[in-house]
């Protein structure tokens, strides 16, 4: 064991289960800073985070909290989306001499957006009546497809939003219950990082032994943020995440790479 790394895990973990905010937020950004190579950094937070909401998913699946028909139109975009993402870095020429650079710049710029995002998630009450939402799942079916496909790319080739970027598109989107819009994320998250960590393991860009060593730390880690999370105010911790992830963003599109 790498007690560093484990240690990096649980602080990740403790920080996700006190606010909620989306781990790949966290942990591919401190992976780079690390001096990770970015393809590697992307690929390990993948694997990893498979496994971590596989145990979500069998769960809200046995609760039946998931609406299944919006996580197969969704995935039905975002699963070859991310696919598309990581096969063109990897082969397409104008892309593959820079694939690094590319997947660090890409990271900088979602996590800013998923930052801002978030700041507003927490400060501000969206009015949660809309046209879009009073249609059926069977007539948003191709706005379902669209989202996937729009953010699964981003997923595919940063690891970040396949929980925060599609939460926030169903809640705007959908009308679900809370139990419901967690449910469904989680299981779409599911099949999307898998998809997507499936293509990297078959590349060999996966560090399974980091990936070891990160759930080491973080599944205690999180088991101790949730029982916490009762007693902590949750705007002010989750506006100082944010503003991490931001800085963390702004750090990364700064870095002169080319």
């Amino acid at each position: 064991m790498e007690l560093n790394i484990v240690f990096m895990g649980a602080l990740v973990g403790l920080l996700v289960g006190l606010t909620g905010v989306g781990g790949a937020a966290l942990l591919t950004p401190l992976l780079v800073f690390l001096g990770i190579q970015p393809t590697v950094a992307v690929a390990t937070d993948l694997f990893y985070n498979s496994i971590t909401k596989l145990f979500g998913s069998i769960q809200h699946v046995r609760q039946k909290t998931v609406n299944m028909t919006l996580v197969r139109h969704l995935a039905m975009g975002s699963v070859p989306s991310a696919v598309i993402a990581i096969v063109l870095l990897k082969f397409y020429p104008p892309l593959q001499g820079y694939q690094d650079a590319i997947i660090k710049h890409s990271l900088g710029i979602v996590l800013i957006a998923v930052a801002i995002l978030s700041l507003a998630k927490v400060w501000i009450t969206p009015n949660r009546t809309n046209a879009v939402q009073d249609k059926s799942l069977a007539d948003k079916k191709g706005l379902s497809i669209l989202i996937g496909v729009l953010l699964g790319f981003i997923v595919g080739l940063t690891s970040i939003g396949s929980g925060s970027l599609f939460a926030l598109a169903m809640m705007f989107f959908y009308r679900l219950k809370a139990a419901e819009l967690v449910g469904t994320d989680i299981v779409h998250a599911f099949l999307l990082v898998s998809a997507a960590g499936l293509m990297h393991a078959g590349f060999g860009n996966i560090d399974y032994w980091l990936a070891l060593n990160l759930l080491v730390g973080s599944v205690p880690g999180v088991l101790i943020g949730s029982s916490l999370s009762a007693k902590v105010p949750a705007k002010p911790l989750r506006t100082v995440m944010a503003t991490i992830i931001l800085i963390s963003g702004i750090k990364l599109v700064g870095i002169q790479v080319f």
